[in-house]
């Protein structure tokens, strides 16, 4: 490989959610933590090189992103997805959490029902609610051991109040890439209901081999009618402290109002550093974005590997997309609480808890597999040795 991803790099000391804080929110010290969704790995070369550029110059102040920021965008979505963006669609955000809160105040009214398919990323749930509407869940199905959507309950759990659904393509925390057929079948459905999808896909970038990601609003012009896409550079390149997001919105209406509410609610300065480290991993980043994927993938098979010959009792689920897996820890026939014991306190290694994601990942554990290998193997030893005792 041209880029090492073996690498370790000491993040203590750095203000890190991930490595700073394990007393305060664990209460326990010494941890390996693979839990919160950022990457242990240092950014693209080219992106670091952009972002000293732009350090260098040492003048800030209030910036625009230029023509060749979206230019570098729309570049990117058609070499990695074949999908063609107009520019006109794109808007700029903060972030993708900080755009799904003004579209719920948009496109939603207060007690309006928003449809989620837990076990799914924590935010979108508290979002809804903390907007004062009302969450609908149609949650996921395991079949053969692979998680799917329930399309047919949807269909049941779909009310006359309900407005909108939020997709997380590819799924977190399930981490499958969904097919064209389903996404088809959901589009149309919501469609035929009068349903605005909002599709998270900040992880679209990152499928692993043997898989490809199809963005919802490219399946038809009338899909993307009724899609607003939410999309990042932050997952891709590891730079999600520095805030930056793309809305993509097809329909001219649903654009304006989104443009008007924005503007009201938060106004938009874009981040110069920002700007210049997503327009660089655009450009020039795809070859280790290529190398990491299959990094990735070998971290998966490790952790295959060991389940199978050290921890049989563990549960796996095919990882398709994402960086991270979901761990089916329920055949222990330990208590929630007593399995958070064993992995923080015995094994000290932080994982993100199932029941935050929802129905379905009670007895489930979230893990990063975006860490050095070395790092990885150390985190599985610890759970062997304590999963191991009675």
């Amino acid at each position: 490989m041209a880029y090492d991803f073996d690498r370790l790099v000491d993040r203590r000391g750095t203000a890190s959610v991930k490595w700073d804080y394990e007393n305060e929110y664990t209460g326990h010290t010494g941890l390996l933590p693979l839990w919160v969704a950022d990457m242990d790995f240092p950014a693209p070369g080219p992106v670091l090189d952009a972002i000293r550029h732009r350090v260098d110059h040492g003048v800030f102040g209030y910036v625009r992103e230029p023509d060749s920021f979206f230019q570098a965008a729309r570049g990117w979505m058609e070499r990695r997805h074949g999908w063609g963006v107009p520019r006109e669609w794109i808007v700029t955000s903060p972030s993708v959490l900080s755009a799904l809160s003004v579209i719920l105040l948009t496109f939603t009214s207060p007690g309006d029902g928003v449809v989620i398919q837990p076990p799914v990323y924590h935010p979108f749930g508290l979002r809804i609610r903390a907007n004062g509407r009302r969450v609908v869940e149609n949650p996921l199905v395991l079949r053969g051991g692979k998680w799917e959507m329930d399309l047919d309950g949807l269909e049941r759990v779909m009310d006359a109040g309900t407005r909108m659904l939020i997709l997380c393509s590819p799924h977190n925390p399930a981490g499958r890439v969904w097919e064209r057929s389903e996404l088809e079948r959901l589009a149309g459905m919501c469609r035929s209901r009068g349903v605005l999808v909002v599709s998270d896909e900040i992880h679209f970038d990152l499928v692993l081999p043997g898989h490809r990601h199809t963005p919802l609003a490219s399946l038809s012009p009338e899909s993307a009618a009724n899609t607003i896409t939410l999309v990042a550079p932050t997952k891709t390149f590891n730079l999600a402290g520095l805030g930056c997001s793309l809305t993509l919105i097809a329909s001219p209406a649903h654009r304006e109002k989104f443009e008007a509410a924005q503007s009201a609610i938060m106004g938009i300065a874009p981040n110069a550093i920002s700007v210049a480290a997503a327009e660089a991993g655009w450009r020039h980043a795809g070859p280790w974005l290529d190398e990491l994927l299959v990094y990735l993938q070998g971290n998966y098979g490790l952790l295959k590997r060991f389940v199978v010959e050290r921890l049989p009792s563990l549960g796996l689920f095919a990882l398709q997309g994402t960086y991270l897996a979901l761990v089916d820890f329920g055949r222990l026939g330990l208590s929630n609480a007593a399995l958070r014991e064993k992995l923080l306190g015995n094994a000290r290694v932080w994982l993100d808890d199932g029941v935050k994601f929802g129905r379905g990942a009670e007895q489930m554990q979230r893990m990063n597999l975006a860490c050095p290998r070395s790092v990885l193997k150390e985190a599985l030893e610890r759970m062997a040795a304590a999963l191991g005792r009675p």
